[in-house]
């Protein structure tokens, strides 16, 4: 097919959705989840060729390790094909919200308003490495009753064939559910391949609602820069933790290793650390120690390299520090590396978050209600933390089942975004032959009630299908 005639499948299979009942959604989600648990050693298999031959470009200085890190959706005994299809059980048992009602009123007698949740339409997805991807999207897509065309990276291509005719299959087998009015879409998700696909794509705003990127900045820059369509996604995660002037010892250092180690590549992990200057000795040390002791280099100012060195670090583990640079703050790491400068006052801490960061997640460790409070209402970011690594930034840890994405955008969808990403609302109106004219100051004219009504189960779910 050409990327137009998937563009317009995807349309066409769009229109279908909105008919689609929750129980017809369910059962597809169930199949999806049984037929991965059947194709696990294909898929698994697959994935196990895209990582060695990642591994031999990694070598060759042609993709970057943590690109590379990316790729495994196997896991240390097999964790991480565990927690994906949880994530299709979780995404499967979270309430549907396409047809819920988020505002009713009474606009006259016989004359009533409903804000109604809907589907986006059509989302294209474009994504690097993490395979996992086509299974979350698809699964969130077919909850919110979007069409989805999905186009990963060139270094995952096995895996993400493997798992895209697993979800075809699953939405091709799915029993007939009892008593729904229309067939579930097998154009519902689509997988295309080539970049001549996507360039065609992006032009193809009347097909097209909303294009979600994940990837490198570079990705996401490319993309906002050669469409017209809505772009959801964030370009950097450059996340930052500051140890305020009361922060706590022991929550200082598990947060910080936590938000550095737990996961080095993904977008929230902390990539700069900020001291209050009165705590560098007593609370920065224990932190840089139980940083290089895990093996993470640190990117120094003048004032914590002091420190540093005054502790009476072990030489080897002095080996990982080294003087920062201005190039170091506002850099994405994606690795086992962090920028560390010593500030002066909380105020001079968010000041750089704002100006160095890049609105994903920030964190404050504090006992100091106030400074957490002042933090978390001056940091402009999709996510404000106190006392809590900034990894949770994720819609898994929300609750969402799983995630389109992290979105730094101020409209729509911002943070995490799971199915509210994916949804947007339509006003309903049921009038009995009312005129907009009946309506003002004058000889035979009347009021608005303006009236709400509330939004008790049955007014919420009234358009639930």
């Amino acid at each position: 097919m050409t990327a137009e005639q998937v563009a317009r499948a995807a349309r066409e299979a769009s229109n279908v959705l909105q008919t689609i009942t929750s129980a017809q959604k369910s059962a597809v989600l169930k199949r999806i989840k049984e037929v991965l648990v059947e194709r696990r050693d294909a898929i698994v298999a697959a994935n196990r060729a895209d990582k060695e031959a990642a591994q031999k470009e990694v070598e060759a200085g042609r993709l970057s390790a943590s690109l590379c890190a990316r790729l495994d959706i196997e896991g240390a005994g097999g964790e991480k094909y565990a927690t994906l299809l949880q994530g299709v059980d979780d995404v499967d048992a979270i309430p549907d919200p396409v047809g819920q009602v988020t505002m009713a009123r009474r606009l006259d007698d016989n004359l009533d308003l409903y804000r109604v949740v809907c589907p986006v339409g059509v989302c294209l997805v474009i994504f690097e490495a993490r395979p996992e991807v086509v299974v979350n999207i698809a699964c969130l897509a077919i909850k919110s009753g979007n069409a989805a065309i999905l186009k990963g990276g060139k270094e995952a291509s096995r895996t993400n064939q493997e798992l895209a005719a697993a979800i075809q299959h699953a939405i091709a087998t799915t029993p007939a559910t009892p008593g729904a009015q229309t067939v579930f879409p097998e154009r519902a998700v689509q997988v295309v391949s080539t970049r001549d696909e996507i360039n065609s794509l992006l032009d193809m705003d009347r097909y097209v609602d909303l294009v979600i990127p994940r990837g490198s900045s570079s990705l996401v820059r490319h993309i906002r820069d050669n469409t017209r369509i809505p772009v959801l996604g964030h370009a950097d995660g450059i996340c930052s933790t500051y140890l305020d002037a009361s922060a706590d010892v022991a929550k200082a250092v598990h947060t910080v290793v936590d938000a550095k180690t737990n996961y080095p590549a993904a977008c929230n992990a902390t990539e700069t650390l900020l001291v209050h200057a009165s705590v560098v000795d007593s609370v920065f040390v224990p932190v840089a120690k139980a940083l290089l002791a895990a093996g993470v280099r640190i990117h120094a100012d003048e004032r914590s390299l002091q420190a540093i060195e005054a502790a009476g670090v072990a030489q080897d583990a002095l080996q990982l520090v080294s003087a920062a640079t201005d190039g170091d703050f506002g850099h994405e790491y994606s690795d086992m590396e962090i920028a560390v400068r010593v500030v002066d006052s909380l105020d001079a801490a968010i000041d750089h978050i704002n100006a160095h960061g890049s609105k994903h997640t920030d964190a404050i460790i504090t006992e100091d209600r106030a400074s957490a409070d002042w933090f978390m209402r001056r940091v402009d970011a999709s996510g404000v933390y106190w006392n809590a690594s900034t990894r949770f930034a994720d819609g898994f840890r929300y609750g969402f089942g799983t995630e389109i994405g992290v979105s730094t955008n101020k409209t729509h969808a911002r943070g995490p975004a799971g199915l509210e990403g994916l949804t947007i609302y339509k006003y309903r109106l049921f009038g009995n032959g009312q005129g907009a004219g009946d309506f003002g100051v004058g000889p035979g004219k009347h009021s608005f009630l303006h009236e709400d009504i509330a939004l008790d189960d049955e007014v919420r779910n009234r358009f639930v299908l």
